[in-house]
């Protein structure tokens, strides 16, 4: 048995994402599926009604195409790589919105699809209207502005304006901002659809609002041009200059447009008109150019026609939505303002509480601090009164203080008296001592002057005698008046010493009983000083003087020994 081989399974679906401006989404496709059955899948899935303005568009080979309705999504140059990518966009712009766009699912895919333009700068925007348009794009995103919420640099994150306008002007984020809010607090109480569509009828009115670009040449050899592709017609522009065109072909002006290989042709209503012809080089980009400019001339045409049945069911429906929309959105506003009411009546009586609270809290401590102060008062008056007591005994103590220091003063000045006494007394003992010293010290001068007298005498008669004595040898025997001179010389000597010694003895025992007399009147002095001192200066109060005595010089006699 031979086995001629087995073919290969052909899968029957294939993957496909779809990215829409505000969402991702995927889905298994049939392998037989046409791109109309693709497209109404998504339709379907994000509840799109109004289909025609939408296409589902594609990258190939460095250009764009939109996927077509009648052949098989496989079947066309689509890429090859699963999940396929395709974006969900608007290919056919209205002309004029409020009119044109029912649903607000519509409304919100074209304010994302065209703020994305604008922020790519491929539609033209004055630096004022950009800031405008910023401003509605924020209420949209973040409802009524509020202070207390919406803190500066709350936009940090947000890109709202064209990288070219934010270069044009020497203004940091924190200016813009600052500039967006203050259109952004004006917007108060606008829906975010209807802030979305405000969006839309300011960008509708831009020169490169919904206009398609196109490189064309007029003939083969001449200069390159730009054709524009939108819902009023077609255009023709220099390169550098896609906001004013050189020449406009209104759709309700052209009678046929005609497409052969790279050239095109389009024929005025006026057939007096010049027919004016373009050549495009690439072939896909004219097919393009041929499908942009019969869908516009559809539509163009479908505007000036009765509305369908469903068109008016829509916008029938769309109106009633509108204006229950516009119910409930009264009825949040009032609720909204009776809450905002009822939060600051709540805020009010919170506030009122609080100082309610707060001045009770004060009238306590105040009737704290009152108890406090009478019981502290009360504390004081015992307290003062107990001083009082105190004060009454210390005066009466006082009292009998001042009476002992008077009797002590009187005492003291009586002792004082007595004292003062001793001292004069000593002082004139002292110089009587000093007088009685000098008289003995000159009785003493006369005594060693009779001393020295006799012992010259004495010596005299020694050398007398010796020397009869060396003559004659045999002395004769001295004259009674001699013998009794001499003994009368040595008796006197005796005694004369025997009462000097006598009188030094007394003197020593007299100086020394009048040098304890002296010690002793210190000391008393001594302590009348120190009592004067602890009394405050009784004495110097009275006008008493003090008197310190020293001890008085007693001079003693020439050979260092005192006499009385």
């Amino acid at each position: 048995m031979s086995i001629l081989g087995l073919k290969k399974k052909q899968p029957k679906t294939f993957k496909v994402k779809v990215i829409t401006m505000d969402a991702e989404v995927e889905f298994s496709c049939e392998v037989k599926w046409k791109g109309k059955d693709l497209f109404d899948l998504v339709c379907r899935t994000i509840g799109l009604r109004e289909t025609w303005f939408f296409g589902l568009r594609y990258i190939v080979k460095d250009t764009y195409a939109w996927l077509k309705m009648e052949k098989r999504v496989l079947d066309q140059e689509v890429p090859k790589e699963f999940p396929i990518t395709f974006h969900f966009l608007a290919k056919f712009f209205p002309e004029k919105v409020e009119e044109e766009l029912v649903q607000e699912i519509t409304q919100h895919l074209f304010f994302l699809q065209v703020k994305k333009k604008i922020l790519d700068e491929e539609i033209f925007c004055s630096p004022e209207a950009c800031v405008l348009l910023a401003s509605y794009a924020v209420q949209a995103k973040y409802g009524d502005y509020d202070p207390n919420f919406h803190k500066p640099g709350f936009l940090s994150q947000d890109e709202l304006l064209p990288k070219r306008v934010l270069m044009q002007y020497q203004m940091t984020a924190d200016m813009w901002e600052e500039k967006i809010t203050a259109w952004y607090a004006e917007h108060r109480g606008i829906a975010r659809d209807e802030a979305e569509m405000e969006y839309l009828k300011i960008a509708q009115d831009l020169e490169m609002y919904g206009v398609s670009y196109f490189s064309i040449t007029q003939n083969k050899r001449d200069t390159d041009l730009l054709l524009g592709v939108d819902a009023q017609g077609l255009h023709i522009y220099s390169p550098n200059n896609k906001l004013n065109p050189n020449k406009s072909f209104p759709w309700s002006g052209i009678r046929n447009i005609s497409y052969s290989e790279k050239e095109f042709t389009i024929k005025p209503l006026d057939k007096k008109k010049e027919v004016f012809k373009f050549y495009s080089s690439q072939l896909r980009v004219n097919k393009l150019i041929l499908q942009l400019c019969i869908g516009n001339h559809d539509l163009f045409m479908r505007r000036r026609k009765v509305d369908t049945i469903e068109v008016q069911q829509m916008k029938a429906q769309a109106k009633e939505e509108k204006a229950r929309k516009k119910v409930e959105r009264q009825i949040l506003a009032r609720e909204k303002q009776m809450r905002e009411e009822a939060e600051r009546a709540k805020e009010e009586m919170e506030r009122r509480l609080f100082q309610l609270q707060d001045e009770a809290r004060l009238a306590n401590e105040a009737l704290l601090r009152s108890e406090e102060t009478a019981d502290l008062l009360a504390e004081k008056a015992q307290i003062a009164e107990e001083e009082a007591k105190l004060l009454a005994h210390k005066a009466a103590e006082a009292e009998q203080e001042r009476q002992r220091l008077e009797v002590t003063a009187l005492k003291t000045k009586e002792e004082k008296r007595l004292m003062e006494q001793k001292m004069r007394e000593a002082e004139q003992l002292a110089v009587k001592l000093v007088e009685q010293s000098e008289r003995r010290l000159k009785e003493a001068d006369h005594l060693k002057q009779d001393l020295n007298e006799a012992k010259d005498a004495e010596r005299r008669a020694k050398q007398k005698l010796l020397e009869i004595t060396n003559f004659h040898c045999t002395p004769p025997p001295p004259p009674d008046s001699a013998v009794f001179q001499m003994d009368f010389k040595d008796t006197d000597m005796k005694r004369l010493s025997m009462e000097i010694e006598r009188e030094r003895l007394e003197y020593m025992e007299k100086s020394k009983h009048l040098q304890d007399q002296l010690k002793e009147l210190k000391s008393e002095i001594e302590s009348l000083k120190l009592e004067e001192q602890q009394q405050g200066g009784l004495f110097a109060h009275r006008g008493d003087a003090r008197v310190y005595v020293d001890p008085p010089y007693i001079p003693h006699s020439n050979v260092g020994v005192p006499v009385s």
